[in-house]
């Protein structure tokens, strides 16, 4: 009879809503008192809709009673899935708190921590331009963990003989390369995204996310990446973290109950972006090119995010500051950032540097010309009022203007330097030059031995000075200082030039040389704050070679580039409107040598440069 009574009053509840709530995920894992940002907690699970939301102090393992005053719901909502339920949290002290979510008389709970904000890290410092960064693609670099390589609880297990594959790259690999990193002068890491990304094939490359709180198994965990991070700044390194919110893997566990439909952009069938983020700031462009830029899908596995959802957007905010906060990171990287629907993605980047004033953020803003580049620089006076509050941008123009110089002979008019010269001019276009993000090749295009004429290491070499001695933030990808090729008769396919980081006696005498070049370049950077806060007056020369000053009330650096195969002689009567203000002689800082700019018959051999430090 007992038993009768129970399976009716159970009835009841499931008929009447009241079905026992489940949790299966709460986002954010935890939060920190003295927090800027206000703390909403999504719950996911079964039932949990209309949840009567209480919290109890846990102490010792014990709940304690009474009135908890350390974490108070103050609100909550549904979202149109019964399985979710956002509350929004009153922050006061840390502990560990039961929060429990009651539905009649079944309930659920879960011990939510907050802790201590660490001192002073609202002011942390980021990456700047006197940094140089360096791209690690994450699975292919360095296998330093073989037992992690493939895991139970992920689908895509290692295989290198598959050129699109995971290969085993990771956590410890990273960290088994920093003293490299730093002796090759490189200051900041940028791994690309280490987070859950559980497709099927093809997700080595980390930009399907499955999982925005964990770290994926096949890197490590997510104890492993904040220690990580902490080594790094043991050796003077700075970490960046990619960060991908325009699109998520279909992978992702909410694919299967999303909170809202339009949590995603949606298609009576799949309808990739038309790639025409111009149309952000095109006075002719269509709403119907507008929308598709922002709403398409990126590719196949790669549902596209809607920020303007207002849930959505908040736990985007929340999930970049707990990352930074949790791991103590210097700055983010933003794949894929115009994408992103405009006005969401400016509050996005705003909430962050609410919490953190100083962090530095770069994003991938692939366009040309420079107009359309720096439209998405924070601080540029746009046309439309827009300000995305994104402070650094990548320099495609300018990485363009380098490969497009050096992939022939130059001959031709506006060929050669020229194209430098011609990019350069465009400055005045930015909010700070000095925030840009400067490279000549990333983990998407061929690598810079691929693309100059012949494959000829004396080209590359002058790319990188031209890289250390300009104005913004260096970056390299990784291989690079060993002047690697793509791994397969194709360039551009990227799979094959992402291949792992040559080790031990894969080194050649002549990836050596390379090595040692970059490491005196970028070592002597790090000393030379003209280089980094410096003015640019440059010079126009149809003879493939390129001139500037790099300089400021106190010293100046002159940079003198020959992409001729030919040798030329310095043009110094040219200069003199800016070398009449330091002393004539100067030094070179790579030979130690000493130059003197009073003379008219310095002559430089062909595809080679000369610097000289300039004091007054």
């Amino acid at each position: 009879m007992k038993k009768h009574i129970l399976f009716i009053a159970a009835l009841f509840m499931v008929q009447m809503g009241f079905a026992a709530p489940k949790i299966q995920q709460v986002e954010p894992l935890n939060w920190w008192t003295n927090m800027e940002t206000p703390l909403t907690v999504m719950f996911h699970g079964q039932d949990l809709k209309d949840a009567k939301v209480s919290v109890k102090q846990v102490v010792g393992g014990k709940v304690m009673r009474g009135t908890c005053l350390g974490l108070v719901p103050r609100s909550q909502h549904n979202a149109e899935s019964p399985n979710y339920l956002f509350v929004d949290f009153g922050v006061f002290q840390p502990g560990t708190y039961r929060i429990t979510l009651k539905k009649g008389a079944k309930s659920a709970s879960y011990d939510y921590v907050i802790a201590e904000r660490k001192e002073d890290s609202k002011n942390r410092s980021s990456f700047t331009s006197a940094d140089v960064v360096y791209l690690i693609m994450s699975d292919r670099f360095v296998d330093g963990d073989a037992s992690n390589n493939s895991t139970k609880d992920t689908r895509e297990k290692a295989d290198k003989n598959n050129v699109n594959g995971r290969w085993g790259g990771d956590i410890q690999g990273i960290v088994n390369s920093l003293d490299h990193i730093a002796k090759l002068g490189c200051t900041a890491i940028w791994p690309t995204p280490m987070l859950g990304d559980d497709e099927q094939a093809w997700s080595y490359h980390g930009y399907a996310c499955s999982d925005y709180y964990h770290i994926d198994p096949r890197y490590g965990s997510n104890a492993q990446y904040a220690q990580m991070v902490h080594t790094a700044h043991s050796k003077g390194i700075k970490v960046l973290m990619d960060m991908v919110p325009n699109h998520c893997g279909g992978a992702h566990w909410w694919m299967n109950d999303l909170p809202y439909q339009d949590w995603i952009n949606q298609f009576t069938e799949f309808t990739n972006t038309n790639n025409c983020f111009t149309a952000n700031y095109d006075i002719n462009a269509s709403q119907y090119d507008r929308q598709l830029s922002n709403r398409g899908w990126f590719d196949h596995p790669m549902p596209d995010m809607n920020l303007e959802n207002p849930d959505l957007l908040k736990y985007f905010q929340q999930w970049a500051i707990w990352w930074i906060e949790y791991a103590d990171l210097d700055g983010l990287r933003v794949d894929t950032y115009p994408y992103i629907e405009k006005i969401p993605g400016s509050k996005w980047l705003e909430a962050i540097r609410k919490e953190y004033p100083n962090i530095n953020i770069v994003g991938e803003c692939w366009t040309r010309p420079a107009p359309a580049v720096a439209y998405w620089q924070s601080g540029v006076k746009n046309f439309d009022g827009f300000d995305s509050h994104l402070p650094t941008v990548m320099d495609f123009p300018v990485e363009e203007s380098i490969r497009q110089a050096l992939e022939n002979d130059g001959h031709g008019w506006g060929n050669g330097l020229t194209r430098v010269y011609d990019a350069m001019t465009m400055d005045y276009m930015y909010a700070d030059v000095n925030k840009l993000f400067t490279f000549l090749g990333n983990h998407d295009m061929a690598r810079i031995t691929d693309v100059v004429l012949n494959k000829d290491l004396r080209r590359v070499k002058l790319a990188y000075v031209l890289l250390a001695t300009m104005r913004g933030i260096p970056q390299v990808l990784y291989g690079d200082e060993y002047a690697m090729t793509s791994a397969g008769e194709d360039p551009n396919n990227h799979s094959y030039l992402r291949a792992p980081l040559p080790q031990g006696d894969e080194v050649t005498m002549e990836m050596q040389d390379m090595f040692d070049f970059q490491s005196a370049l970028f070592n002597w950077r790090k000393g030379e704050p003209v280089l980094h806060t410096g003015k640019t007056m440059h010079f126009l020369a149809r003879n493939n070679t390129y001139a500037y000053f790099r300089y400021n009330e106190n010293e100046a650096v002159f940079v003198f580039a020959n992409a001729a195969e030919e040798p030329q002689i310095i043009p110094v009567d040219h200069y003199a409107e800016i070398l009449g203000q330091y002393k004539a002689v100067g030094v070179n800082p790579l030979t130690g040598e000493s130059v003197n700019l009073g003379r008219n018959d310095i002559e430089v051999p062909g595809l080679s440069t000369v610097i000289v430090k300039l004091t007054k």
